[in-house]
């Protein structure tokens, strides 16, 4: 029970939670009322910063959720140019992250990381597909031991004004390994090989690190779902 509330915070939070405090107790300084709406936004921002543990499938070929939130896009695209991962349609699957999602973000396979792309670009709601293109991201691709490439693009939303990424051109990543973290409402795309069937379906709801979306093992085409 501890172990569900006691959740810990990712690093990059303490920094915005002091500021949320101490604009918490200057509030207090001109009226009860907006004390206590500043001790709210605090809860949330903990909240937001939550950083829990998952525990990832590890057999071979299976790729897993690089983040929490809801898939709004699953189907083919052409990735964008700065990943390098050429101009034929790959199998897309896009996760976009609320507000009150956990935004750590995860590697969707294990690899290395063989290019990094940061694009500076707007931030118009991250649930638009004209994001992956125009929004503000930062995509690594990682090479796999058979090598698969495989691209994951953080992507920041119409909130979010800081893409953080932790990993360097050349690490190693394995599936579900904390690499990076997007704040306030945001999305992740990853792109999988031509011909990968989908295990994510429209409107599904996502675990980073834990959830299936896909087995570049199996010849299992894209997966239907409906609201029941």
């Amino acid at each position: 029970m501890l172990k569900t509330i006691l959740v810990p915070i990712v690093r990059e939070g303490w920094s915005i939670i002091a500021v949320f405090v101490l604009g918490t107790l200057l509030l207090f300084t001109f009226s009860d009322f907006l004390g206590w709406v500043g001790v709210v936004l605090t809860l949330w921002c903990i909240y937001f910063f939550r950083d829990p543990d998952r525990t990832t499938p590890s057999r071979a070929g299976l790729v897993v959720s690089p983040a929490d939130g809801v898939v709004c896009y699953a189907g083919k695209a052409i990735p964008p140019a700065d990943l390098n991962l050429g101009d034929a349609p790959m199998e897309r699957i896009s996760i976009f992250m609320n507000v009150f999602d956990v935004h750590v973000n995860r590697a969707p396979v294990d690899g290395k990381v063989t290019h990094m792309a940061y694009h500076a670009g707007k931030f118009v709601n991250a649930s638009l597909d004209k994001a992956s293109e125009e929004n503000e991201r930062h995509g690594i691709v990682l090479t796999m031991a058979d090598g698969t490439r495989v691209g994951s693009v953080q992507i920041a939303g119409l909130v979010a004004r800081r893409i953080i990424c932790r990993v360097a051109e050349g690490a190693a990543l394995r599936a579900g390994e904390r690499y990076g973290l997007i704040r306030f409402g945001s999305r992740v795309d990853v792109y999988l090989p031509a011909g990968t069937g989908s295990f994510a379906v429209l409107g599904q709801r996502m675990v980073a690190g834990e959830t299936v979306i896909a087995d570049l093992a199996s010849t299992e085409p894209s997966r239907l779902g409906e609201i029941r």
